[in-house]
């Protein structure tokens, strides 16, 4: 954390506080979990600090995930709900907004989540525009999903990712990506509104600062107002008339060549850890233990089974980054360890309550 924070977060802060302070209708929408939020505040509490100066200005919105960054949208509703509506509250008390747009756990999606966040009352959701979901169409408009009345806002994975993964990528035909050059591409697209989404860590950690991405940063919002490009919020564009709906029975994501949910729950391993997981959530929360809660939830996090992962082959490079297993196997024995060892605590505490009643029975 302290070392992402001073490559990254920090210092993109400050160039995205300097950005608000030169361009008065410079805006920019955050999703960060409340696992980030959690370690902020342990270990890098001069981030938080700069993420309550930015949400100060005015300029920055704040949108809904789930807390501890699950697939919980994918295994049960009901833990689902409750993470996202715990993660509402740490964005209403750490920066004074009720979130109105939802961005899921590594942008999954499909029919049923988007009507399940209508049903929690927000009032936009994001996904991936990928092509397989679009056909002919541009991602550049407001859609709804289907049988909802919410927003569909797609993200521009392409431009996203000319940012993201090809920045620094000296073999691309493209480099170097000035920010003249990148709002040239934008000037003639046709939409509603271009969305980009990425990694808060492509600023200093996935593009280090000597690449010049902070460079292209601090120069994007001159380049674009020069085509007469500015500015918006996820929320700012509620009131767009949606150009169509969208039907995606089948789940989708932002992640790997595929963008569906194979790169956390694509092999047998990942999906008997998740399984397992999930089976002991009632038992847990029957406990009213807030400790042995919060540990269930915080092994929901995606990150456990994105490490068990075992496709290697194009993704790998992506899927080895930040991973501290020396294998998916070493991620796995080391996952269901834990997980029996929550087990085994689990029936120790329902033993001693079982003992308890009787005790007190027999008194």
């Amino acid at each position: 954390m302290k070392k992402v924070a001073h490559k990254s977060y920090l210092p993109a802060n400050r160039v995205i506080l300097d950005l608000i302070a030169k361009h008065p209708d410079f805006k920019v929408a955050y999703s960060i979990s409340g696992t980030a939020l959690d370690q902020f505040k342990a270990y890098a509490p001069e981030v938080l600090d700069s993420f309550h100066e930015l949400a100060a200005t005015g300029a920055v919105e704040f949108l809904a995930e789930t807390y501890y960054h699950s697939l919980s949208s994918l295994f049960d509703p009901t833990e689902f709900k409750e993470q996202v509506k715990q993660h509402e509250t740490a964005i209403r008390t750490e920066f004074k907004q009720k979130p109105r747009v939802f961005r899921n756990t590594e942008l999954i999606y499909n029919n049923d989540i988007a009507q399940q966040a209508e049903r929690m009352g927000y009032r936009a959701i994001l996904a991936e525009g990928w092509d397989s979901i679009l056909s002919w169409r541009s991602p550049n408009y407001v859609y709804a999903p289907k049988d909802t009345r919410i927003k569909l806002l797609l993200k521009n994975y392409r431009l996203s990712d000319d940012i993201a993964f090809r920045f620094s990528d000296k073999h691309w035909n493209s480099h170097p990506l000035t920010a003249d050059k990148f709002a040239g591409w934008l000037a003639p697209l046709l939409g509603d509104t271009i969305n980009l989404f990425m990694d808060y860590e492509t600023f200093g950690e996935h593009q280090w600062a000597d690449t010049g991405i902070f460079n292209f940063l601090t120069h994007l919002p001159t380049a674009l107002k020069h085509h007469g490009i500015t500015f918006h919020h996820p929320s700012d564009l509620l009131l767009t008339p949606a150009k169509e709906h969208l039907d995606i029975p089948h789940t989708i994501s932002w992640a790997d060549l595929e963008r569906d949910t194979s790169a956390w729950l694509g092999n047998t391993i990942q999906q008997n850890a998740a399984q397992k997981l999930y089976s002991l959530r009632a038992n847990i929360l029957a406990t009213r233990d807030k400790n042995l809660i919060t540990t269930f939830r915080k092994l929901t996090t995606s990150d456990h089974f994105y490490y068990m992962c075992t496709k290697w082959f194009s993704d790998g490079d992506v899927h080895k980054y930040f991973n501290p297993y020396d294998s998916p196997y070493d991620a796995f024995i080391t996952y269901m360890n834990i997980i029996q060892d929550l087990e085994l605590t689990l029936k120790k505490q329902r033993g001693f309550f079982a003992n308890m009643s009787k005790l007190l029975a027999s008194t």
